[in-house]
């Protein structure tokens, strides 16, 4: 099956993207819900995490306090490796087995550290979403209710535009307006639709 890897900076619209191409029957696996996953109740992932970071980073539900959490590892290089190194490869695995069990002409992994890790090496083909960085700052502080210099931070601890730019097959730009999205990721689902094809014959 063809796997198309859609990934961009926080806040370039991803989501957004992948939520139309839902829409269009088109499988989406989304490894900000796999990571969900395996640091649910119950995970060795989440116990490893508590026992790292102690009580602070769990809520009363024995759930993962994330911003808290999150709040920690940007502040401190060592510990955001450490949690990258634990839990990267478990996200692999998990994706491993959500593509495994697809029937489709194509099906999407979308994810924020595609190129960051080596979940690109799962895919045929890489989408990267794009925006402008006050876009991306704009967004994100209203939908994550975050601070500007938080946002920016996240910003500069993830792959510089640039490199995810020349990493891409296929740029996305999500700077316009909803009825612009609409339409370009029409225009994307076609583009896909026709590259599944050729793989096949």
């Amino acid at each position: 099956m063809f796997v198309v890897g859609l990934t961009g900076g926080i806040g370039c619209g991803k989501s957004a993207v992948s939520e139309r191409l839902a829409e269009k029957n088109i499988p989406i696996i989304d490894a900000d819900v796999v990571a969900r996953e395996v640091v649910a109740p119950g995970e060795p992932a989440l116990d490893a995490i508590g026992k790292r970071f102690g009580e602070a980073v769990l809520l009363e539900d024995g759930c993962l306090n994330r911003p808290k959490l999150r709040e920690i590892v940007f502040a401190d290089e060592k510990q955001r490796v450490w949690l990258e190194q634990l839990l990267h490869p478990i996200i692999r695995d998990r994706i491993l087995a959500k593509l495994e069990n697809l029937e489709s002409l194509y099906a999407v992994l979308a994810s924020p550290l595609l190129l960051e890790t080596d979940q690109h090496l799962l895919v045929n083909h890489v989408v990267v979403v794009d925006a402008p960085e006050e876009r991306q700052i704009e967004r994100t502080a209203a939908r994550d209710n975050t601070s500007e210099d938080q946002v920016r931070a996240i910003i500069a601890a993830q792959m510089p535009r640039e490199e995810r730019l020349e990493r891409a097959d296929t740029v996305f730009d999500n700077s316009g307006d909803q009825s612009k999205l609409d339409a370009n990721v029409a225009s994307l689902h076609q583009a896909l639709v026709a590259l599944a094809n050729s793989e096949i014959e």
